[in-house]
């Protein structure tokens, strides 16, 4: 393969720069960018916090968490799993329970939202209840960041992992970290933490936070980290607190155009409902793969469609994934009035006219 242009390269001030548009963006002065998609960060989190022989309380309120808490194992980390359901968000009285049980926990993880199931976890409850308790608090904000209010300064999350590549739209490759002061103590304090290695946050400590910023301490993801400086450039044109607001409307009128067509939601409180996405739960007999592909079939924006089937443990649901560029009240209706012809097309009435009514009433 050969190329007409030479690949565009980033350079350290250009990698900081944008770092810091990031942590300006999120008011989180102590975020700085990772090289990888945001599963290798969060694993590094991991690695990194994991001491042989502490507690974490691990919220499970979907696969997200679920493997979080098997990372936490690995390191010798006593976890106790508080799950829940994976059709709502953990209650702040059943966290209190938990803390409260047997002796002190030294951290308390949890996935703000699940993109899997569709749920919202209450983290700024959580992460005062953490502190509370004297434990660490570990956030997945991955799903999250752009989508939810998120405050990691104003709630003192110690540890917190955000991605571009969800509800900023933005790209995959690079990955927010933000931790306090407590969690590099908690993290120093490890002397399992890795070192030497892509999952070590203390080689970036040392060799790019403490530093003069000018020298990278790994071959950065040059095209990707580029793209997020484009992203933050576009988010902020919007207004966070706009995109958030898009998200959150686009959530609200897809439930209302659901409830419309007479199906169920997975989610079935209207405060415990993600605003990334909106998981449905598919009328028994039906097929969910067969129902998914009646609707793309039907879907009138082209192969790509926001619906497809729900990932990880909701195996008899769909997921309408209104989430970034496609958080739109109008990319909301053509994928509710596809998912009214397809169920048409399979044997099932419904009315498609109250549901697109439904779907853009205010």
């Amino acid at each position: 393969m050969t190329f007409s242009q030479p690949l565009p390269t980033i350079d350290p001030a250009r990698y900081a720069a944008i770092e810091r548009h990031f942590a300006h963006l999120l008011d989180a002065p102590s975020l700085f960018v990772l090289q990888g998609e945001a599963i290798v960060p969060l694993e590094a989190v991991a690695r990194g916090i994991g001491r042989a022989g502490s507690r974490a309380l691990n919220i499970v309120t979907g696969p997200y968490g679920e493997g979080f808490g098997k990372w936490l194992t690995d390191q010798g980390v006593e976890v106790e799993n508080l799950r829940v359901p994976y059709n709502r968000a953990v209650r702040i009285g059943e966290v209190d329970d938990a803390l409260g049980r047997g002796k002190p926990f030294d951290i308390v993880s949890v996935v703000h939202s699940e993109a899997a199931t569709g749920a919202t976890n209450p983290l700024d409850e959580i992460a005062a209840l953490a502190r509370s308790k004297g434990a660490i608090s570990v956030v997945d904000a991955v799903a999250s960041v752009g989508a939810e209010p998120l405050e990691i300064e104003a709630w003192a999350l110690d540890v917190t992992i955000v991605s571009a590549q969800k509800a900023l739209g933005g790209p995959a490759g690079v990955t927010g970290a933000a931790i306090s002061d407590e969690g590099w103590a908690a993290i120093a304090a490890n002397p399992s933490a890795p070192r030497n290695s892509a999952l070590s946050l203390l080689d970036w400590r040392e060799q790019w936070l403490a530093t003069d910023h000018d020298v990278l301490p790994a071959i950065p993801n040059h095209l990707e980290m580029l793209a997020l400086g484009e992203t933050l450039d576009r988010v902020d044109a919007e207004g966070l607190a706009n995109v958030i607001a898009r998200h959150g409307a686009a959530r609200d009128a897809c439930r209302r155009g659901i409830r419309a067509l007479g199906l169920d939601l997975w989610v079935e409180n209207d405060s415990d409902a993600a605003a990334v996405a909106t998981t449905v739960s598919v009328p028994a007999g039906l097929a969910v793969k067969e129902l998914v592909a009646a609707v793309r079939s039907s879907f009138t924006g082209g192969p790509a469609s926001i619906v497809g089937p729900a990932p990880g443990a909701p195996t008899q649901a769909l997921r309408i994934g209104h989430t970034g560029l496609r958080a739109s009240v109008e990319d909301v209706l053509i994928a509710v009035e596809s998912l009214g012809l397809g169920l048409q097309s399979m044997g099932i009435d419904c009315n498609l006219g109250e549901a697109a009514a439904a779907t853009v009433a205010d």
